[in-house]
Protein backbone atom coordinates (compact mmCIF):
# COMPACT_ATOMS: atom_id res chain seq x y z
CA UNK A 1 0.00 0.00 0.00
CA UNK A 2 1.29 3.64 -0.69
CA UNK A 3 0.05 6.93 0.21
CA UNK A 4 -1.51 8.64 3.55
CA UNK A 5 -4.18 6.16 5.56
CA UNK A 6 -5.76 7.07 8.41
CA UNK A 7 -7.41 4.33 10.74
CA UNK A 8 -9.72 6.37 13.41
CA UNK A 9 -11.15 4.89 16.42
CA UNK A 10 -13.40 7.31 18.90
CA UNK A 11 -16.67 5.72 19.84
CA UNK A 12 -18.69 9.10 18.99
CA UNK A 13 -19.33 8.24 14.97
CA UNK A 14 -20.40 11.96 14.26
CA UNK A 15 -17.01 12.76 15.43
CA UNK A 16 -15.14 9.87 13.23
CA UNK A 17 -17.25 11.18 10.07
CA UNK A 18 -16.31 14.88 10.55
CA UNK A 19 -12.27 13.21 10.83
CA UNK A 20 -13.20 11.66 7.73
CA UNK A 21 -14.59 14.33 5.54
CA UNK A 22 -11.26 16.51 6.43
CA UNK A 23 -9.02 13.99 6.28
CA UNK A 24 -10.86 12.66 2.63
CA UNK A 25 -10.03 16.60 1.41
CA UNK A 26 -6.41 16.25 2.65
CA UNK A 27 -5.86 13.05 0.41
CA UNK A 28 -5.81 10.59 3.58
CA UNK A 29 -7.47 6.91 2.48
CA UNK A 30 -9.62 6.75 5.65
CA UNK A 31 -11.10 3.97 7.93
CA UNK A 32 -13.62 5.19 10.60
CA UNK A 33 -14.00 2.83 13.50
CA UNK A 34 -16.23 2.87 17.28
CA UNK A 35 -15.17 0.40 18.84
CA UNK A 36 -11.25 -0.88 20.23
CA UNK A 37 -11.73 -4.59 19.10
CA UNK A 38 -12.18 -3.31 15.05
CA UNK A 39 -9.59 -0.88 15.37
CA UNK A 40 -7.15 -3.95 16.03
CA UNK A 41 -8.42 -5.86 13.68
CA UNK A 42 -8.43 -3.08 10.80
CA UNK A 43 -4.70 -1.81 11.85
CA UNK A 44 -2.83 -5.10 10.12
CA UNK A 45 -4.79 -4.86 6.50
CA UNK A 46 -5.27 -1.57 6.59
CA UNK A 47 -1.32 -0.57 7.50
CA UNK A 48 -2.01 2.98 8.33
CA UNK A 49 0.59 5.67 8.11
CA UNK A 50 -1.46 7.87 10.81
CA UNK A 51 -3.97 6.53 13.56
CA UNK A 52 -5.97 8.59 15.79
CA UNK A 53 -7.09 7.62 18.83
CA UNK A 54 -9.95 8.69 21.12
CA UNK A 55 -8.74 8.33 25.01
CA UNK A 56 -12.03 7.61 26.53
CA UNK A 57 -13.55 4.60 25.35
CA UNK A 58 -15.60 1.60 26.57
CA UNK A 59 -14.33 -1.84 26.62
CA UNK A 60 -10.69 -0.99 25.53
CA UNK A 61 -9.46 3.02 25.80
CA UNK A 62 -6.97 5.13 23.97
CA UNK A 63 -4.23 4.21 26.65
CA UNK A 64 -4.59 0.67 26.20
CA UNK A 65 -4.77 1.38 22.04
CA UNK A 66 -1.50 3.23 22.74
CA UNK A 67 0.13 0.26 24.48
CA UNK A 68 -0.95 -1.98 22.20
CA UNK A 69 0.75 0.07 19.06
CA UNK A 70 3.69 -0.17 21.13
CA UNK A 71 3.49 -3.49 21.26
CA UNK A 72 3.31 -3.91 17.87
CA UNK A 73 6.62 -1.85 16.98
CA UNK A 74 3.65 1.07 15.25
CA UNK A 75 5.65 3.23 13.19
CA UNK A 76 2.86 4.78 12.00
CA UNK A 77 1.67 9.19 13.58
CA UNK A 78 -0.65 8.51 16.31
CA UNK A 79 -2.76 11.42 17.45
CA UNK A 80 -4.60 10.72 20.90
CA UNK A 81 -7.79 12.69 21.44
CA UNK A 82 -9.54 13.82 24.49
CA UNK A 83 -12.26 15.83 25.59
CA UNK A 84 -13.43 15.12 29.07
CA UNK A 85 -9.59 14.48 30.93
CA UNK A 86 -7.08 16.15 28.53
CA UNK A 87 -4.80 14.90 31.75
CA UNK A 88 -5.30 10.97 30.08
CA UNK A 89 -3.90 12.16 26.92
CA UNK A 90 -0.87 13.70 28.40
CA UNK A 91 -0.14 10.36 30.15
CA UNK A 92 -1.05 8.59 26.86
CA UNK A 93 1.44 10.54 25.34
CA UNK A 94 4.14 10.47 28.04
CA UNK A 95 3.51 6.13 27.49
CA UNK A 96 3.85 5.88 23.67
CA UNK A 97 7.00 8.90 23.75
CA UNK A 98 8.35 7.09 26.27
CA UNK A 99 8.71 3.57 24.02
CA UNK A 100 9.06 5.34 20.73
CA UNK A 101 5.90 6.48 19.34
CA UNK A 102 5.74 9.12 16.62
CA UNK A 103 2.89 10.66 19.28
CA UNK A 104 0.62 14.47 19.70
CA UNK A 105 -2.53 15.01 20.79
CA UNK A 106 -5.97 17.04 19.75
CA UNK A 107 -8.35 18.53 22.41
CA UNK A 108 -12.47 17.85 21.21
CA UNK A 109 -13.95 19.18 20.72
CA UNK A 110 -11.59 20.74 18.27
CA UNK A 111 -12.10 23.09 14.98
CA UNK A 112 -11.53 22.11 11.50
CA UNK A 113 -8.40 23.82 11.57
CA UNK A 114 -7.23 22.65 14.11
CA UNK A 115 -7.27 19.05 12.70
CA UNK A 116 -6.11 20.21 9.43
CA UNK A 117 -3.06 21.18 11.51
CA UNK A 118 -2.85 18.56 13.31
CA UNK A 119 -2.72 15.88 10.02
CA UNK A 120 -0.52 18.17 8.24
CA UNK A 121 1.97 17.66 10.70
CA UNK A 122 1.87 13.67 9.96
CA UNK A 123 2.45 14.51 6.39
CA UNK A 124 6.20 15.20 7.12
CA UNK A 125 6.63 11.86 8.04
Amino acid sequence: MTGKRLLVVDDQPELGEIVRHVAVEMGYDVLVMTHGKDFMQAFEVFQPTTVMVDIIMPEIDGIELVNWLNDRGCDAKVIVASGSQPEYATLAKSIGGAKGLDISSIEKPFRTSTLRAALRDTDDC
